[in-house]
């Protein structure tokens, strides 16, 4: 099956979010992947050359042994983590394609892609296999600030958003954590400047030596307040409050358009506590006022929502919380897996990704 929200600019131009998954889970992986490829084909042609993909992301059930079988594509940053689709098939597919976007692989294996003004900096699938999860995540953001200073650009004024992949959320995500708050602090990231729109959650590796996975995703040249934090004080307290550093929200305004990155976000008030202990059903409707009240304080609606990733703790609670985003959002791309969230009394998260014209 296949979902797309195509979403047009001012200018006229459009970007378009998909997700692409699986009917029939009693197929064999390899029988899937044709599967999802030969959608993804049909999708491309039908859009045409000028929409150019510039992020994906394969959610997989058993990355092992089903990394070796996806196609060998340097057309974009990719981004391989193991979160089980949770409608028990093997994979599925996260694309983000935008029209005349000029996309080129670096020799540091990031990617620049051009597009409505700016460079865009991808990074997929980064991983310090074999080191405990502070250090890793010390490291690998140390040398995406490097990368960064090599085109003029930095964490601090340049960093959207970053995606973080934890093997065993329950016992690491405090180091992680710490890893993450000692590089911000020695690159200028705190609470009286600003910190990375994120979502940290459970993922796997197929390298099972990694600890910790990364994905970034940076905009060199951004002028003065064209990068924005976004806040809902009346709905969720500031993340340094409980001592971690991420955003809320980030929004990034263009000539033709505004982008706004929301991070992964769940039941819990503006006090920072767990909302709804143990009812799955009354946690996803406050994530979703949550995630609201945050597109509401950026002016945006859920009618510029492109993409939803949905992550479960309980892969029991799948049923319930499938019916609920399908009545809700018949026309959205979104994905459910299984991915535990950072604090164990939230059953549910979830991100997404919005567009309107400026």
């Amino acid at each position: 099956m296949i979902k797309t929200k195509i979403l047009e600019a001012s200018s006229g131009k459009h970007e378009a979010h998909t997700i692409i998954t699986v009917d029939n889970s009693a197929l064999t992986f390899e029988e899937q992947l044709e599967s999802v490829m030969e959608q993804y084909e049909r999708l491309r042609e039908s859009l045409g050359a000028t929409m150019v993909p510039v992020f994906r992301r394969w959610f997989l059930s058993d990355a092992v042994n089903q990394q070796p079988s996806l196609p060998a594509d340097d057309a974009c940053a990719t981004s391989i983590v193991e979160q089980p689709p949770l409608d028990l098939t093997k994979l599925a597919l996260w694309v983000w394609m935008v029209e005349d976007a000029e996309v080129a692989r670096m020799d540091d294996g990031r990617f620049s892609v051009k597009a409505f003004g700016h460079t865009h900096i991808f990074e997929g699938g980064c991983a310090r296999p074999g080191m405990d999860p502070y250090h890793a995540m010390l490291f690998m953001l140390t040398a995406t600030e490097e990368a960064l200073r090599e085109r003029e650009g930095s964490l601090l004024d340049s960093c959207v958003r970053t995606w973080l992949f934890v093997q065993n959320v329950d016992v690491d995500y405090a180091e992680v954590v710490k890893g993450r708050n000692q590089a911000f602090e020695a690159l200028g990231l705190t609470p009286s400047t600003r910190f990375i729109a994120s979502t940290g959650i459970g993922g796997r590796q197929a390298d099972r030596t990694a600890a910790v996975g990364m994905d970034s995703y940076s905009v060199i040249g951004l002028k003065e307040g064209q990068m924005r934090q976004v806040n809902a004080p009346d709905h969720l307290n500031p993340t340094y409050e409980y001592g971690v550093a991420f955003e809320r929200a980030t929004s990034v305004d263009y000539d033709d358009r505004s982008h706004l990155f929301v991070s992964g976000t769940a039941s819990i008030d503006n006090r920072g506590q767990v909302v709804w202990k143990g009812d799955i059903r009354r946690q996803t409707f406050r994530m979703w006022e949550n995630v609201e009240s945050l597109l509401k304080a950026a002016s945006f609606g859920w009618e510029h929502v492109g993409q939803i990733i949905v992550y479960l703790r309980d892969p029991a609670d799948y049923p319930v919380v499938s019916a609920m985003f399908a009545e809700r959002f018949p026309s959205t791309p979104y994905v459910i897996v299984y991915a535990p969230v950072c604090r164990p009394g939230w059953l549910i998260e979830m991100e997404c990704m919005a567009m309107h014209a400026s």
